[in-house]
């Protein structure tokens, strides 16, 4: 039963240094802290009412404090005290007037004031940030406190789907964002985990062949002030400082621990599915920001052990994320819990694995990403975080801070070349047709120099950062007047393209061509080589009127407007069919790269052919003239090199595409001897279905219409 009042605590035992944090065992509770510069740390435990006990750890092994009490049970509110040295010119900021919350926390309850009581310093003289004396006023009061968990959880026969990632197709979603306004869940379980797994959302996804949902950040976040100040709220959810609680406010449950529950039950329900769950992690920086942060955990606990300082005046911190702060994943105790983290999610809550917001920041050793850092070598050998899906954002701010293409073999990656390269393509920009060849195919040059598969290219076009796909086609420049900072924030630089008109219109051929150019990008994505991912409502044209940072809007402009499924019911079954195809065809999701020779010797036909309109085979020459703009590239069915999973030959049919991102109709010519006698089309992106009745003998002229994108199947 849940306590509501601090425990009687009549005997307090010497307890265990680990596990870390507070862990019920089904009679009592064992807590432990790391803190290497403290010099004495208190257990609080806080009553309902706000009272408080404190209890003195007397137990301290290598610097681990630690006490196990055989009353505690789940539902006990919790934190610590942390006494030592107030010294910001040496890295060093421990204050106990501030009931720290728990680094290693399953859950937690209440709210942050954002008054005095939860900064160090005067907050009306910001230069005492870096020196002087603390103000010593309580945070209790002021500051969530943390929540001992019952662990314990009925799995029944939960198996993780384990889809390989040839067969992946990823769908990043926001758990409120999806759910908020969909007329199916019942309105106390919009925007919660259990809405989230709400047969009507799943049965969207099992609609749309996806095999994996990708969710924005749920780790335990803060609201930042200056958002809060201006009416908005840090919607995302990029300012993490619980890394092993659920996000409590995402939970239909908000009795206190009741989050963890719900979130195994959305886990088990899309396992059910066959749906494997992703999480987006930020372990680069946490919610205390800079010097002039609150103290809520890590900075009251030991500063100079969980951040990166500035070299040579440890007051400031080093920021390769932009957020005033980033984790030292160079000392053991930070790295530790980084690695417990993730370990936790998988072996406790079942996820199948986790997208690493500016993964880079985490390869940092010193100032350089350092490709054999400390924590990929931990990853590495790791016998569980190993095993399951590891997506990292290859980029910080930093210099040097771009590094696509440069990790490890276990890890795929984001790929912005390709995201990039598909936006110029169909925009029409110039000189893209040979990246825009490498693209398609894998991107070989970024990935197979590391003994990776195709498959460690994460394909996107569009994600939660910047413009959805229907503003991709509707807005050249962004616009987030909402956000309160004068459209300062915000990439400027979209690729984006407004087929003639900014924002709505009523212009049915303005309307069309959008569309159109949704459907390009849409089959682009599902018939590249690699692992393709779609943001949240592209299926059915969500807008978010032209905001490209919608990190602060927590309202109709980030949310789902469900009424589009039916208003762009095309869009919806042409993704579905999409995908479908995508799915029957493994032709598409090759487990190896292309090599572009002959099958056999003496045989001409290869496994891709790339065709000029003419349809003869692309020369050197051919890739710089002037029709830069129109291609068609044969991949060939017969020759896919890789067993299915059986040790089966694997073959396909054989497909022509005919890319066209010219202003204009451009003539194509089916290939002739050594591809087929016959070609039927798949489909065409030039009509609202995609469907087509197109056959055409080898050596016919066909019109391809202006920025489409023809499939035409091998039939004799």
């Amino acid at each position: 039963m849940a306590s509501d009042a601090p425990a009687s605590v009549p005997t307090v035992w010497p307890g265990t240094p680990y596990p870390l944090g507070a862990t019920y065992d089904g009679a009592g509770t064992n807590f432990s802290l790391f803190s290497e510069i403290a010099d004495r740390v208190e257990l609080c435990l806080i009553g309902k009412d706000g009272s408080e006990e404190r209890i003195n750890l007397e137990e301290v092994d290598g610097f681990v404090w630690h006490c196990y009490l055989p009353t505690v049970t789940p539902g006990q509110r919790y934190g610590f005290r942390v006494h030592g040295p107030w010294e910001p010119t040496a890295g060093h900021r421990c204050d106990p007037s501030k009931l720290l919350l728990d680094p290693y926390g399953k859950s937690f309850h209440g709210d942050f004031e954002f008054t005095q009581a939860l900064f160090s310093y005067d907050m009306n003289a910001e230069d005492l940030a870096t020196g002087g004396t603390p103000p010593m006023i309580d945070s209790l009061g002021h500051t969530m406190t943390s929540v001992v968990i019952n662990p314990f959880f009925q799995w029944a026969s939960d198996r993780a789907p384990r889809t390989p990632y040839h067969e992946t197709v990823i769908y990043e979603a926001h758990v409120k964002g999806m759910t908020q306004t969909h007329p199916g869940i019942p309105e106390e379980l919009r925007g919660t985990y259990a809405g989230l797994s709400h047969p009507v959302i799943i049965d969207h996804l099992k609609s749309l062949n996806v095999t994996a949902i990708e969710l924005m950040p749920v780790h335990q976040f803060m609201h930042d002030h200056r958002l809060l100040d201006l009416g908005l709220r840090n919607y995302w959810g990029y300012n993490t400082f619980g890394f092993f609680a659920p996000h409590y406010q995402y939970a239909a449950n908000k009795h206190a621990g009741g989050a963890v529950a719900e979130f195994k039950t959305m886990v088990r329900s899309f396992h059910e599915a066959g749906i494997e769950v992703i999480l987006d992690v930020v372990y680069n920086h946490t919610a205390e920001g800079n010097h002039l942060g609150p103290t809520i955990n890590f900075r009251g606990i030991d500063n100079a052990a969980y951040y990166r300082l500035l070299d040579g005046d440890p007051r400031f911190y080093k920021d390769f994320t932009g957020t005033g702060n980033s984790l030292n994943a160079r000392h053991p105790h930070t790295l530790q819990l980084i690695m417990d983290s993730l370990r936790y999610w998988v072996l406790e809550m079942h996820v199948d694995g986790f997208r690493f917001d500016l993964a880079a920041t985490l390869a940092r050793e010193f100032y350089d990403v350092d490709r054999l850092s400390a924590f990929f070598d931990l990853v590495q050998q790791d016998p569980v975080v190993s095993q399951v899906k590891l997506i990292a954002e290859p980029w910080d701010i930093g210099e040097g801070g771009y590094q696509v293409g440069n990790f490890p073999g276990l890890w795929t990656e984001w790929n912005g070349k390709y995201r990039d390269t598909v936006r110029d393509y169909w925009r029409g920009e110039p000189a893209t047709l040979g990246e825009f060849a490498s693209r398609l195919t894998g991107s070989s040059d970024l990935y197979e120099a590391t003994g990776r598969r195709p498959s460690a290219s994460i394909n996107f076009v569009t994600c939660h950062d910047g413009f959805t796909l229907a503003d991709l086609v509707s807005y050249n420049e962004k616009h987030n007047e909402a956000n309160g900072e004068d459209n300062r924030d915000g990439e400027s630089h979209n690729r984006s393209w407004n087929c003639g008109v900014e924002g709505p219109t009523d212009d049915p051929e303005i309307l069309a061509l959008r569309g159109k150019q949704m459907r390009n990008i849409m089959a682009t994505l599902m018939l590249s080589q690699g692992t393709p991912m779609l943001a949240h409502g592209d299926e059915i044209g969500r807008t978010q009127s032209g905001n490209n940072n919608v990190y602060c809007q927590d309202s109709e402009i980030s949310w789902m407007d469900w009424s589009l499924c039916e208003k762009n019911a095309d869009q919806l079954a042409f993704t579905r069919k999409v995908i479908e195809f995508r799915k029957r065809h493994p032709v598409f999701r090759r487990r190896r790269f292309f090599e572009g020779a002959p099958i056999r010797t003496g045989d001409q036909v290869r496994d891709i052919a790339w065709l000029t309109p003419g349809g003869t085979e692309m020369t050197p020459e051919d890739w710089d003239s002037g029709f830069d703009k129109c291609v068609a590239v044969f991949l060939n069915g017969d020759a896919i090199p890789a067993p299915n999973e059986r040790g089966e030959r694997v073959v396909d049919d054989s497909f022509l595409l005919c890319f066209n991102s010219h202003s204009k109709a451009v003539d194509f010519v089916a290939p002739d001897i050594g591809y087929a006698a016959q070609w039927t089309a798949a489909f065409d992106t030039a009509d609202p279905t995609g469907e087509t009745d197109l056959v055409v003998a080898a050596g016919e002229k066909l019109t391809l219409a202006a920025r489409s994108l023809l499939v035409l199947r091998k039939t004799a």
